[in-house]
């Protein structure tokens, strides 16, 4: 993994490369999958894989080319066909799985495309057959069936009014798995009554299974009544297209189906494993920041709210340990993991929330000597940029104003990219193949 980042030191990126790789999706598989004889195992659970007549693989995510070529590596010839979506030019050499490429984090037409072949694969698949399904961020938007008569121009139209209301990933998939035929355990649902085994790279705070994705395989415990709350909660109904409002209604007064719940027993032949998460990931960023002779500290790996007012958070916690060494004496290096939103305004400039984090951080620690702050999206892309995040310190701010920059005015219209992108506090790796959150780093250096 190559960081490029003027200001990166190379202790910093010794630590993010142990993050990222710890989470490789392929590694990951391979720890939570293996064959012994004609068995296969996924965790504690048995698979005789002589008692399926057909093995297929599905599933969606950024992560999905990884994953794909460690299930070939394992199953080969035994994999009867495949389908699995990834974003674009996350793509992959495979023999029996098709990757399907499609937009994120927009849905479009050739998610929709895939999106059906997908579902014709899981729907054929009976009763002596097993399915593999393969789950990573970015599967809500790029693993699609809709229902009529909804268009993709309606879901282009509800993603982004949701990307831009604040809401939470949970809040957002609540109402994407009622405006879909394959999210919240429908596609378990078109699966069964085959053997049905899910594994998940997590990109979704605290791993709740029914919203990583739109939980497409597992059940749904939430209601048309849920989704129409997060409407009204972000004031949305006006705003919506005609027929997005429409079948919500319609579901609201039972005249759809809810989505598969907890109990189904359409789930008794499924299991379902987290194969990496944000967690493991922050770990082995503690682990190398010690050997990079750091005092290390995972604070939590629930991070969430708006990234601005996280960055207040960060310059408080800069000031405890610079002032009473607490939680840790410098040198110290605190490890915060989640995902921040951005609430934008009416006309947005260039960022994503990573760099917003680091652009607003920049301006709460300036002048600061011996610190540097480092906000990182571990899919390598920040929002609609090429950026992974941001690597800012004391002198940040200081170096956009030499290029009569000014970062309040930047931050006020969530334009931090032009600002970063200046002042040399951009953070890039390209695609990681990877997606488990954020992971957010503070380092504070000891006096010289």
């Amino acid at each position: 993994m190559h960081f490029a980042s003027p200001h990166l030191k190379p202790p910093h990126a010794a630590i993010l490369a142990a993050a990222l790789a710890a989470v490789e999706p392929g590694a990951a598989v391979g720890r939570c999958l293996r064959q012994e004889g004609e068995s296969l195992w996924a965790g504690e659970q048995e698979y005789p894989l002589a008692a399926y007549e057909h093995i297929f693989v599905i599933g969606a995510g950024k992560a999905g080319a990884p994953m794909a070529q460690a299930v070939e590596a394992l199953l080969g010839d035994r994999i009867t066909a495949g389908c699995v979506v990834v974003k674009y030019e996350h793509t992959a050499a495979t023999r029996h799985v098709r990757l399907r490429q499609a937009g994120h984090p927009l849905p479009d037409a050739a998610g929709l495309e895939a999106g059906a072949e997908l579902l014709a694969l899981a729907t054929q698949a009976g009763p002596r057959d097993l399915v593999l399904c393969l789950l990573s961020g970015g599967g809500s938007a790029l693993l699609e069936a809709l229902p009529p008569p909804l268009t993709l121009a309606d879901m282009q139209a509800v993603t982004g009014l949701l990307l831009a209301s604040g809401a939470g990933i949970a809040e957002i998939n609540t109402l994407r798995k009622h405006l879909s035929r394959v999210k919240g355990g429908q596609l378990a649902q078109a699966a069964a009554p085959a053997a049905l085994l899910t594994l998940i790279l997590s990109d979704v705070v605290g791993s709740p299974l029914d919203a990583i994705a739109s939980g497409p395989t597992v059940p749904d415990p939430t209601t048309w009544a849920d989704a129409w709350a997060v409407v009204k909660r972000y004031d949305l109904a006006a705003r919506l297209p005609t027929s997005v409002r429409q079948h919500l209604q319609a579901g609201l007064a039972g005249a759809l189906p809810d989505t598969p719940k907890p109990g189904d027993p359409l789930f008794t032949r499924s299991q379902t494993l987290i194969v990496a998460d944000n967690a493991i990931a922050a770990a082995a960023a503690q682990a190398e920041a010690r050997r990079q002779g750091y005092h290390a500290l995972i604070l939590t790996t629930f991070l969430q709210g708006e990234a601005r007012e996280v960055a207040k958070v960060a310059a408080a916690l800069v000031d405890e340990v610079q002032t009473h060494q607490r939680p840790l004496p410098p040198p110290a290096c605190l490890i915060l993991g989640g995902e921040t939103t951005v609430t934008l305004g009416e006309h947005p400039g260039q960022g994503g929330r990573n760099q917003e984090l680091a652009l607003a951080s920049a301006l709460a620690l300036a002048g600061r000597r011996g610190v540097t702050l480092i906000a990182l999206a571990s899919d390598g892309s920040d929002g609609p940029t090429p950026a992974a995040g941001g690597v800012v310190d004391g002198e940040t701010l200081h170096r956009g104003a030499i290029l009569g920059l000014d970062a309040g005015r930047h931050l006020a219209g969530h334009d931090a990219y032009p600002f970063l992108q200046a002042a040399g506090a951009l953070l890039h790796t390209g695609p990681t193949r990877t997606n488990v959150n954020d992971l957010l780093f503070l380092f504070v250096e000891a006096s010289p």
